[in-house]
């Protein structure tokens, strides 16, 4: 499933919300969402929840605050991850155009594997800005979608990363208030809606469900008790702010697949694999940049498709470029350097990892990434109380 550029994608969605809270776009506008019921609103919430695969929500939950007001489906980006996904919400832009395409990246400007959200070395140490005076800002060169807007803008994040200097660099001049736990997020922007006259934007992340599932698994009663939970927070929060003229949007970055352990393939089990290779796997576990040795195609592309054919598919990097799945329009001038020379697409549950000298194995049940619909599709929810 490749993503829904056209109108039925987050990209969309945003496109949405950028016209109708007085910026522009030169994407299409989201089908199910038009900017003017948007541009209506006195205030707008954007609600993102980590890891709420459309699928899970309405297997998960029949009925209810967010299945009640479930309006539609709507593709993620691809890859169908956080790093990629909510640098399109917070931009406004495709990863064709912002050039963050998973949790680990070669940035060949300063020669580095980088895990992008923390922004540090994946061998460790501290972030580039801590430890070398590089930001994410300068790296990357967003320009915020919240400073074009005709509103106040508001960020809130979880405490923990709220001032994270990737959090930093993408919210750009809105306010950011972190919080612990789903009751104190929206009691904050309930705060936030209802304080004076003038027109909000409030973009709202929760994480926890993401979290229980790469734990415990998509399809695990820990997400089902956090789902529910989220879930009647919404409802009370949706109850105290009825007549506010307030529009809540509520959707999610990527949904998810459960592996086991036989459906996890070690790199370092495929030593002939690892020596074609001239940097560590990039991307994500359902969706690895491969950087290949000069003169070592013909070998990797004879070893994946006779050892590793049944669980990935194996595609030239630039011709997943050209065909789009990255989006529309005119690519960030590193994006080529950031997809590495071929891309393996994992099927069915099937995930990919490499783990290098000193980093902990920490194995995930649930992975994301990937081109299922499960992990592709997420929820459009809206409700005007």
């Amino acid at each position: 499933m490749r993503p829904d550029y056209q109108g039925g994608s987050i990209v969309n969605l945003m496109a949405s919300v950028a016209t109708g809270l007085g910026g522009r776009s030169d994407y299409a506008l989201a089908r199910d969402l038009p900017p003017d019921e948007i541009r209506a609103a006195r205030n707008v919430v954007l609600l993102v929840l980590d890891g709420l695969g459309y699928h899970q929500l309405t297997r998960a939950l029949g009925r209810g605050a967010l299945c009640g007001n479930l309006r539609a489906s709507l593709t993620s980006t691809f890859p169908s991850t956080t790093a990629a996904a909510i640098t399109t919400f917070m931009t406004g832009l495709a990863p064709q155009a912002h050039g963050l395409t998973g949790w680990h990246m070669y940035f060949r400007e300063i020669g580095a594997v980088l895990a992008v959200l923390p922004f540090r070395p994946r061998h460790g140490g501290p972030s580039l800005a801590a430890g070398g005076g590089i930001t994410p800002g300068e790296l990357l060169g967003h320009a915020p979608l919240g400073d074009a807007l005709d509103a106040a803008t508001f960020v809130v994040s979880p405490a923990a990363i709220v001032e994270s200097d990737f959090n930093r660099a993408v919210s750009g001049r809105a306010r950011r208030i972190g919080y612990r736990g789903v009751d104190e997020m929206f009691e904050l922007v309930r705060g936030i809606v209802d304080a004076g006259a003038e027109r909000k934007y409030v973009y709202a992340y929760y994480s926890e469900i993401d979290s229980a599932a790469h734990e415990h698994g998509i399809a695990s009663a820990a997400v089902g008790a956090e789902l529910a939970r989220v879930d009647a927070a919404l409802a009370r929060f949706l109850a105290a702010i009825a007549g506010s003229g307030t529009l809540v949007i509520a959707t999610a970055d990527h949904g998810f697949v459960d592996t086991r352990p036989d459906t996890v393939v070690e790199l370092d089990e495929h030593p002939e694999l690892a020596a074609t290779l001239a940097l560590p796997l990039c991307g994500e576990p359902r969706v690895a940049y491969c950087y290949v040795r000069p003169g070592a195609g013909a070998r990797f592309e004879r070893y994946v498709e006779s050892r590793l054919g049944h669980c990935a598919t194996l595609a030239a990097s630039a011709r997943l470029l050209a065909a789009g799945w990255f989006g529309p329009g005119e690519p960030h001038p590193r994006l080529a350097e950031r997809i590495g020379d071929y891309i393996l697409v994992m099927k069915d549950r099937y995930a990919i990892r490499d783990v290098l000298p000193g980093e902990r194995r920490h194995p995930q049940i649930g992975v994301h990434g990937g081109t299922s619909a499960d992990e592709m599709m997420v929820p459009l929810v809206v409700a005007a109380p």
